[in-house]
């Protein structure tokens, strides 16, 4: 094999090619941006390069000059899936571990790949594709075929430039969105058309190529929830595939993949109704996509490992027959978000971070990592296998119970109660049921996910130190009210609970130092303490810093803020909008004077690869507009107001 082997990436997935290499012997270099000058990726390599982007094609090819690497992995996202990066790695006599430059030009294109895929005998969505497709073409094809219709930016892949239309009414502002946002994430604003398979289940092959003709596929992946078509949780093999359905979507991945002249790791992705009774191709991924764990863990193959071996020459050894799926993966995406506030992206600082055992966990952060809005929200990812599908989901929820991550909110408790539910259970899933499930939530109807009441007092009993203070001990909380401590009971919510804290460990794991005084004006740390309430014993993380606590247990995270009378900008009038995250000004619909309606979309903001719309919270009219297109915003900032 090749190396040293420079890794053109980040994150977690960047720590997990450099674990493989490190397996297989093979030196490693690292680029790294200032914002990442500390992250864990640039220690898990042998030497790392300082660059500007992660996005600046020449930047990375000098780096692995500079470190002296003789060949370029791309992980997934950034330059991962661009053409002319690929040809550029190859034109200064580096291997680039990934397939041909013309495969990833050719499947890139929307278009292109979906008429080559029915050249190659594949199924393909009815649909109207071309150099690009006008609204009157989309009108034409709706009024022939029926609403709802997808738009899909040719140049497009995870969401994004992707708009469900269910309406005449909606097509043109749908289009409009999705060319501005193919624009903005991958410098193409062209869109197609295609039919809008109701409630399907998306499912991928997971292919594997060599530049000797030998083309082979490891089964399915079930990709099927998902929220915004982002994907949430991953497994294989799917719930509804049987050795039929396993032979027959993996015969037409081979042949796409030959047909486009493939080399190396790539994922085809199909969607199917219910019953998987048939299959389109949807799209094909020409790189590693970020759900191989579970593929790596049901087949047995390192698919980094092959990766580089195929980018070193070698003969694939792995033969189809032998390919076959043992026992069963799920994995959880830990992304920084808030679910209880919309899923807004989280920001912060790791304060406290234990992954669980019993599980694989490919993560890019830990203790001390700073989670911003500069990229991807995903941190990590948790993965469990079992001898059958019910092990499975039962040891990654219980590997989400046990995750300490405290710092930054994040979705882990929502996952969990996800994997929980029947129809997840039942294997009763489609590409739309958590969006369903969440509007469900808003209207009151279905109540999916509580904090637990316990948590309050729990995070306080933990600042208050190793024991319930006899005298009074209280605490103002932003949200929540007085919480006070004395005589050995905690009063929070209305509810006064006996009490009792404690240092705590994990099973088998050595004695931890008891969290320190009482905040504010703690320094930063993190524990594990056992509170008891009213009897019952629960061990919780708990971290702090100034006025902040954070508090989780079974996956739940809460954190709480200390009220402070002098808290300047923490809080505004009724008629005030606030940035709810930091991020860049995209759109401003509104100038001072004007008069809106309530709902009116006054500001749209992009964080994190996600857009914002700030809307009026009244009837009124605009004053303290101050932010045009392109301005940087930060949280909580005052946007405008609304005087009604």
């Amino acid at each position: 094999m090749i190396d040293p082997v420079l890794i053109a990436n980040r994150g977690e997935i960047a720590v997990r090619i450099a674990a493989t290499a490190r397996r297989l012997g093979l030196a490693t270099a690292a680029v790294f941006t200032p914002v990442d000058a500390g992250a864990p990726h640039v220690d898990a390599a042998d030497i790392a390069i300082e660059i500007g982007s992660y996005l600046d094609a020449d930047a990375v090819v000098e780096a692995a000059a500079r470190a002296g690497a003789r060949s370029v992995h791309p992980g997934y996202g950034f330059l991962s899936e661009n053409a002319a990066f690929a040809r550029a790695v190859e034109a200064a006599g580096l291997a680039w571990v990934g397939p041909p430059a013309d495969a990833i030009e050719l499947m890139g294109d929307k278009a292109r790949a979906k008429a080559l895929a029915r050249e190659a005998g594949v199924p393909v969505v009815p649909g109207v594709e071309g150099e690009d497709v006008s609204l009157e073409q989309m009108r034409a094809f709706a009024d022939e075929h029926g609403y709802p219709v997808v738009i899909k930016a040719v140049a497009g892949g995870g969401g994004k430039g992707m708009r469900a239309v269910r309406a005449a009414g909606e097509l043109e502002a749908s289009l409009d969105a999705a060319r501005r946002e193919g624009k903005a994430a991958f410098g193409d604003a062209r869109v197609l058309v295609e039919r809008y398979l109701e409630r399907p289940r998306h499912i991928e092959i997971q292919v594997l190529a060599d530049a000797h003709g030998n083309v082979v596929h490891l089964g399915e992946r079930e990709c099927s929830l998902q929220r915004r078509h982002q994907k949430v949780i991953e497994e294989a093999p799917s719930p509804v595939a049987d050795d039929s359905l396993r032979a027959r979507m993996g015969e037409a991945a081979v042949a796409l993949a030959r047909a486009c002249g493939y080399a190396g790791a790539g994922t085809v992705e199909f969607i199917a109704p219910g019953d998987a009774s048939e299959f389109f191709f949807l799209e094909m991924n020409t790189r590693l996509q970020v759900e191989h764990p579970v593929t790596e863990l049901v087949y047995g193959v390192d698919l980094v490992e092959q990766q580089l071996r195929v980018a070193a020459g070698e003969p694939l050894e792995l033969r189809q027959e032998e390919l076959v799926p043992r026992g069963h993966a799920v994995e959880a995406r830990l992304y920084a978000e808030d679910p209880a506030h919309g899923f807004l992206p989280a920001v912060g600082t790791v304060r406290r971070y234990v992954e669980p055992v019993g599980a694989r966990v490919d993560s890019g952060i830990r203790e001390g990592s700073v989670v911003g809005t500069d990229y991807d929200p995903m941190l990590a990812k948790v993965i469990a296998h079992g001898e059958d599908r019910p092990a499975a989901l039962r040891r990654l929820a219980r590997a989400l119970g046990e995750l300490e991550l405290l710092g930054v909110k994040t979705n882990a408790a929502f996952s969990r109660a996800l994997l929980e539910r029947e129809d997840v259970r039942a294997g009763e899933i489609d590409t739309g049921l958590l969006e369903r499930i969440l509007a469900a939530q808003e209207r009151g109807l279905t109540p999916f996910l509580h904090a637990p009441e316990d948590l309050v007092p729990a995070a306080v009993l933990a600042a208050a130190g190793t024991a319930v203070p006899a005298g009074p001990f209280r605490l103002r909380l932003e949200g929540h009210g007085e919480v006070r401590v004395a005589d050995g009971r905690v009063r929070a919510g209305g509810r006064e609970w006996r009490a009792a804290v404690a240092p705590a460990a994990p099973a088998g794991a050595p004695g931890v130092t008891a969290p320190g005084p009482p905040v504010p004006g703690a320094g930063p740390g993190g524990a594990l303490v056992r509170v008891t309430l009213d009897g019952i014993a629960r061990r919780y993380a708990f971290a702090r810093d100034g006025d902040a606590l954070w508090i989780a247990r079974d996956g739940h995270h809460l954190e709480l803020r200390v009220a402070r009378t002098a808290r300047g900008g923490a809080a505004h009038g009724e008629d005030s909008l606030e940035a709810p995250m930091p991020g860049t000004v995209l759109l401003v619909h509104a100038e001072n004077g004007q008069e809106v309606a309530e709902g009116e979309v006054l500001v749209v903001i992009e964080s994190m690869k996600m857009e914002l719309s700030i809307a009026a919270p009244h009837a009124g009219t605009v004053q303290g507009l101050d932010v045009a297109p392109g301005d940087r915003v930060g949280l909580r900032q005052v946007l405008a107001e609304v005087v009604a």
